[in-house]
């Protein structure tokens, strides 16, 4: 079988995107696979790449990977691909729309206001703006993000109203849309998923003020560990799992990144494409469970495999 791993690109992903492709294409069984790395500039060049292929391994990150693009490209060009559709991806990739679904679900998440960039030019000063948006209600410290992007990338902690408004102007230099969002203080833990199968839930202690790109791709970024929860909680954890990946319609694997802070759960986001480099979660998660990478692998495209898309 053909396989052609899909890695790169032009978002600001793109070097976890080739740590990730080179970790999969390292772990992929030769005797099984004829493997076709595909590193990408930009995705313009990618029709003529992919147009034979027989199946596509999705590494790419951020933009035009997991936003339901290259997805809807590959869908286009009837080849078929692993993970999420095109329309799940998009939700998830899209942090104010995710939240809105999970208020809608019944899901708890920490409290938020979202703004633009159109009206953020509006406001005439600080204390107009300050007066108009209910940032009272959240209260410092708060988690300032763009609406679009991963990795933590574009991620701050505003402490203060200066700090805020530092922060919103650089997440304005990556996305059009900005999440402030409530600071939760808990314990961070992450939920990998996989064919709608709960994966032993990690425990994650950063050194920094939160999980943030340093702390996810270095060895020493933070602790990282299987835990066994409280039979309640874990069952609370496994629902609410279990109820993102139907109301959001995720396939094949995820990971669900949540915050447990007084016996309360508060998914932060999905990520449809989740790192799979040699630090990454997911292959931890797995491990824990009795799969290799290579059987990691295995398993994420013979699933994807039985999806008529």
């Amino acid at each position: 079988m053909q396989i052609g791993v899909i890695m790169g690109g032009d978002s600001t992903e793109r070097d976890i995107s080739l740590m990730t492709g080179n970790e999969i294409i390292k772990n992929l069984d030769e005797e099984k696979y004829e493997v076709f790395p595909i590193p990408i500039n930009t995705r313009f060049q990618l029709i003529d790449q992919i147009r034979d292929l027989s199946f596509a391994f999705i590494a790419l990150h951020g933009e035009f990977g997991e936003d339901g693009r290259i997805q809807s490209l590959l869908e286009t060009m009837h080849v078929p691909y692993t993970g999420c559709g095109v329309l799940t991806s998009a939700l998830c990739m899209n942090k104010i729309m995710s939240k809105r679904i999970f208020k809608s679900s019944c899901i708890k998440t920490p409290k938020w206001i979202s703004i633009n960039l159109e009206n953020y030019k509006s406001y005439t000063s600080k204390e107009t703006f300050i007066k108009d948006i209910p940032i009272k209600k959240l209260g410092y410290p708060l988690v300032v993000k763009p609406s679009n992007g991963g990795s933590s990338i574009g991620v701050f902690i505003a402490k203060n109203e200066n700090e805020l408004f530092h922060s919103i102007k650089l997440c304005f230099e990556l996305d059009k849309e900005v999440l402030i969002e409530e600071f939760v203080q808990g314990e961070e833990i992450t939920v990998s998923m996989l064919n709608k199968e709960v994966l032993p839930i990690i425990s994650i202690k950063p050194k920094a003020n939160f999980f943030n790109f340093h702390s996810k791709y270095n060895k020493d970024g933070a602790e990282e560990k299987i835990i066994n929860l409280p039979n309640d909680l874990n069952d609370k954890v496994t629902k609410i799992s279990k109820t993102c990946w139907e109301q959001f319609g995720l396939q094949v694997y995820a990971r669900i990144d949540m915050i447990i802070s007084r016996e309360q759960v508060y998914v932060l986001e999905i990520n449809t494409l989740p790192g799979m480099t040699e630090n990454s979660l997911i292959p931890k998660s797995a491990n824990a469970y009795g799969l290799t990478y290579s059987e990691l692998l295995d398993k994420i495209i013979e699933y994807s495999l039985l999806i008529n898309r």
